[in-house]
C-alpha cells in the first residue's frame, strides 16, 4: 500500500509517502511561502528521490480542514488533480484529528488547537483507546479559548495541547481543573505522515471516495462571505 499525503491547512506545508508501514519520505517546511509555490515542487522532489511514479500511489490522503481557506483549497486541489489524473481514490482527513496522531503514545486527552484569530481556536478533543484507536471526545469546531477549556474540564482527564493556538489557551490556563501539558516543538505542528497514518485507517474503514467528491471543511464562512452577509444585513436595515 503506497499513500501520498498532503497537509496545507496552515503555514506549514508537508507532504509524505508511506509505503506499507514505512515512512518512505516526508518533506515539511514551516516558512512564509505560499502553498502554490511549495506543494508541487515538494511532491515532485520526494517522488524523484524515492523513484516513485505518481500513478503508482494506491491512495491520496489530504488534510481538509479546518484551517487557512487558501491553503486548504490549494492542498485539496493538488490532491484531486493527482487522484483524478491517475484514477486513485482519496480520503478527506480532518486536520485536527490528524494532528492528534502526532501524540499517538499518550494516555492523556489530546486537544489540537489552531489559531483562528480574535481569541478563538479551531479545536477538538481526542484520546487513544486501549487498542490504539483514536476516539473523539469533542468534535472539531470553532471555540473561544474559555469555552474549549470548559469542555476539557468536563471530561475530567489530563490533557496535552498541540498546535499554534497555544497562546490563546495559556490565557485561560488558570481555569483548567485538570493536568495540562503542551506538545514539544518537534510534534507541535501539522505533519503529512500523520495525515497518511489516519488516512490509511480511514481507508480500511471504507471511507475512501472518488477524488471529485473531496472538498475542504472550512467550519466557518470565509471573511469575504461574512462581509457579504454583513453588507446584506446592513442593506436590508437601510431599506426598512
Amino acid at each position: 500500500m503506497r499513500i501520498l499525503a498532503i497537509e496545507s491547512s496552515a503555514v506549514t506545508a508537508s507532504v509524505a509517502i508511506i509505503t506499507d508501514s514505512t515512512v518512505t519520505a516526508e518533506y515539511t517546511i514551516n516558512y512564509k511561502k505560499t502553498h502554490s509555490q511549495t506543494l508541487l515542487p515538494m511532491i515532485d522532489e520526494i517522488c524523484r528521490m524515492t523513484e516513485t511514479r505518481p500513478d503508482s500511489f494506491d491512495l491520496i490522503a489530504v488534510s481538509v480542514g479546518p484551517g487557512s481557506f487558501t491553503g486548504l483549497r490549494i492542498g485539496v486541489a493538488t490532491g484531486k488533480g493527482i487522484a483524478l489524473a491517475n484514477n486513485i481514490p482519496m480520503v478527506a482527513v480532518p486536520t485536527l484529528k490528524a494532528m492528534a496522531y502526532n501524540l499517538s503514545m499518550t494516555d492523556k486527552l489530546i486537544c489540537p488547537v489552531m489559531d483562528a484569530r480574535r481569541d478563538h481556536v479551531y479545536g477538538g478533543v481526542f484520546h487513544f483507546n486501549s487498542q490504539g484507536e483514536l476516539e473523539t471526545d469533542v468534535e472539531q469546531g470553532l471555540f473561544s479559548g474559555k469555552d474549549l477549556v470548559k469542555l476539557v474540564n468536563d471530561l475530567g482527564k489530563d490533557v496535552v495541547f498541540i498546535g499554534d493556538g497555544r497562546g490563546i489557551i495559556e490565557k485561560e490556563e488558570e481555569l483548567l481543573t485538570c493536568g495540562c501539558q503542551y506538545a514539544p516543538v518537534h510534534l507541535n505542528t501539522q505533519r503529512a505522515s500523520s495525515v497518511a497514518a489516519l488516512g490509511w485507517q480511514m481507508y480500511k474503514d471504507g471511507l475512501a471516495v472518488e477524488g471529485g467528491l473531496v472538498v475542504p471543511d472550512y467550519i466557518r464562512p470565509s471573511q469575504a462571505e461574512r462581509e457579504l452577509e454583513a453588507s446584506h444585513v446592513q442593506y436590508k436595515t437601510y431599506v426598512q
